[in-house]
């Protein structure tokens, strides 16, 4: 598996909960998907997971994420889905992780502003990581200033209340190599539509390629 430093930048659409909309974030060009197995309003079986994996693998990053799941689910997960990557909110067990690297999965741990661990993760066990608001998957806006004060020597993902109209913006003021949207490309919960994700990628992929351009 290619290190996630390889890449220039990444644009993340997550919680996608079939193969339709699987296809069409392949279509925006978006760096990789998410199927989220933690408990939500996108959540998937495993039996959906898989076939939307399936259907994808080889043509985009598939990312399975996790949140305050117990270490054989997790674990459980990543034998029944094909996936190329695995998002961890909350503890990252040392055990699912030395299990993740044993599979050559990558691993990106996400951090939710205002907490202790956003400063206190010591980042080298990983690949990359993601930085969300105080309640992840909601899809509300939240305050970049803890990227401020904090650097990370692995590639930062920043996500929550990212949409075409802001995501140019946040790229800018957090200087995030990466970008996840859910909430901000959907009309419905899990239901993504195709002119929010192909201008929402687009928008994304163009400011990185003008500050590629300017050197940034």
């Amino acid at each position: 598996m290619a290190d996630l430093s390889d890449l220039a930048s990444f644009v993340k659409v997550c919680g996608v909960t079939s193969t339709l909309d699987a296809q069409l974030v392949i279509d925006a060009q978006a760096s990789a998907l998410g199927l989220i197995f933690a408990q939500s309003r996108r959540q998937l079986s495993l039996d959906s997971a898989r076939e939307i994996a399936q259907y994808a693998k080889g043509a985009i990053l598939v990312v399975g994420v996790f949140r305050n799941d117990e270490p054989d689910v997790i674990l459980h997960a990543v034998e029944q889905v094909p996936l190329d990557a695995v998002q961890v909110h909350g503890v990252l067990d040392d055990q699912v992780l030395n299990e993740l690297r044993r599979r050559g999965l990558l691993v990106i741990k996400a951090l939710s502003v205002g907490e202790s661990e956003f400063f206190t993760l010591d980042e080298g066990a990983v690949d990359a990581v993601l930085v969300d608001g105080p309640t992840p998957g909601s899809g509300a806006a939240h305050s970049w200033d803890d990227l401020a004060n904090r650097s990370f020597s692995v590639p930062v993902i920043v996500a929550g209340g990212l949409d075409v109209t802001n995501v140019a913006r946040v790229i800018e003021t957090t200087g995030a190599w990466g970008v996840d949207v859910a909430t901000g490309v959907e009309s419905a919960p899990g239901v993504k539509d195709r002119e929010l994700v192909m201008n929402f990628v687009g928008a994304a992929q163009r400011h990185y390629a003008q500050g590629k351009e300017r050197g940034v």
